[in-house]
């Protein structure tokens, strides 16, 4: 089976009704520019959802169309994706908005952001879209992340490795180039949750980003070891992504503290719900948000929030 064919499949697995009902009533927020809503993240792992924060993607237009002329269209278009609170039938999430074009573009290779691709080599669901041609570009950009993954990790990766190591060391390079509160071991835990998927996944991965390997049992044998000047430059490229993706979270905090309701709250939530802490917010960091939430960074950073 192709990849796209596999992502296809995924994509189109049922999900909880309530889910369902959430993912319309946020395509009904931007009723002239919603194109596909994308349900994604751990909560696609739990059978009992209340008291979770679920994650979604709307998938929009054009920006213009999404929010106007003002401030958002101009954020959501310099600095994507624009992120916002949500609640619906006693369930809470939230929502990042991208257009068509930029979803395409940050799931692929043709950006070395990690945060899209990281996050849509894993399972999601397309839970909502606006017609069949929405549908069709929806599961031809999420065929792109799986590719996009491995070809950046392919320098890190040995000659020979077992499937499960190759997308948990994947994972765990993409949690590295991002500041994200989460436990030490996260990146294994990923794959553990279904094996099975990620050994499914392997072989038409590979090819659709032109790497040459073969399965053998549990294992990937890569067809050319790579030279050590290869590797060097993967290196190279690796500490580039981790400057830049960490600096880049750092702007999007900053920038969430003007478009995300009660964002230092929401950081705080993620930094206590993976780190095991017990932040909590006081009035000053509510009042000054930006300044709240660099004062929250060394939490973020601190041993075992961050992989």
């Amino acid at each position: 089976m192709t990849l796209e064919a596999l992502v296809a499949a995924e994509l189109a697995e049922p999900v909880d009704p309530r889910v369902a009902a959430m993912a319309g009533a946020i395509a009904a927020r931007h009723p002239a520019a919603a194109r596909a809503v994308l349900f994604y993240g751990s909560c696609l792992r739990e059978a009992n959802l209340d008291g979770l924060m679920l994650d979604f993607y709307l998938i929009v237009s054009d920006y213009a169309d999404a929010f106007g002329k003002g401030w958002f269209a101009f954020a959501n278009r310099l600095l994507p994706p624009n992120v916002f609170p949500f609640e619906h039938d006693g369930l809470v999430a939230k929502y990042a908005v991208l257009s068509e074009a930029d979803f395409a573009r940050l799931a692929s290779s043709a950006t070395r952001n990690v945060s899209v691709w990281a996050r849509f080599a894993q399972p999601s669901r397309l839970v909502w879209t606006a017609d069949a041609a929405a549908r069709e570009a929806g599961i031809a950009a999420v065929s792109l992340a799986a590719p996009a993954l491995l070809a950046a990790a392919r320098p890190m990766i040995a000659d020979r490795i077992a499937i499960d190591r190759l997308w948990g060391e994947a994972f765990a390079l993409t949690y590295g180039a991002e500041l994200r509160a989460e436990r030490k071991g996260r990146a294994g835990s990923v794959v553990d949750a279904d094996p099975d998927r990620y050994r499914r996944f392997t072989a038409p991965a590979l090819a659709a980003a032109g790497i040459d390997a073969a399965v053998e049992g549990n294992e990937i044998v890569f067809a050319r070891p790579l030279t050590a000047a290869e590797r060097r430059a993967g290196k190279k490229l690796w500490a580039r992504r981790r400057r830049e993706g960490k600096a880049l979270t750092l702007a999007r905090l900053a920038k969430a503290t003007t478009t995300y309701a009660g964002g230092i709250d929401y950081l705080a939530w993620k930094i206590n719900r993976h780190a095991g802490a017990a932040i909590e917010i006081k009035p000053w960091q509510r009042r000054w948000p930006i300044l709240g939430a660099i004062a929250l960074l060394p939490r973020l950073l601190a041993k075992g929030a961050v992989k």
